[in-house]
């Protein structure tokens, strides 16, 4: 029997350490590879594994990281705060977009 995770730990963070975090992190869900990560815990894998286009995939990873570098040049320069918020919101808006299309183009074998 598995044991039921009871306890939540919540940590805040900016944008771009949300970038970051989720560019690192190799699990659909960041709690996940954050265990896996932090603890060394294996989490155990589904029986199907869902497959995503190897160049979409590549592509998608591409844009990433070009956002997370806009993420940290918006860091590093000093930009008015709605300048910023402008910007963060842009970013965010593409993120959901990539994760759309990525849910969109991810399928079973089954």
């Amino acid at each position: 029997m598995i044991e039921q995770r009871t306890k939540i730990i919540k940590i805040r963070v900016n944008e771009s350490e949300y970038f970051e975090l989720v560019q690192r992190s190799l699990k659909p869900r960041l709690a996940e590879w954050m265990r896996e990560h932090c603890l060394g815990a294996k989490v155990p894998r589904a029986n199907t594994v869902p497959k995503i286009d190897p160049a979409l995939l590549r592509q998608l990873a591409a844009i990433g990281n070009n956002i997370n570098q806009i993420a940290r040049v918006l860091n590093s320069k000093d930009w008015k705060p709605v300048e910023r918020i402008q910007l963060f919101s842009l970013l965010s808006s593409i993120q959901r977009e990539l994760s759309f299309i990525k849910s969109e183009n991810t399928h079973d074998d089954r």
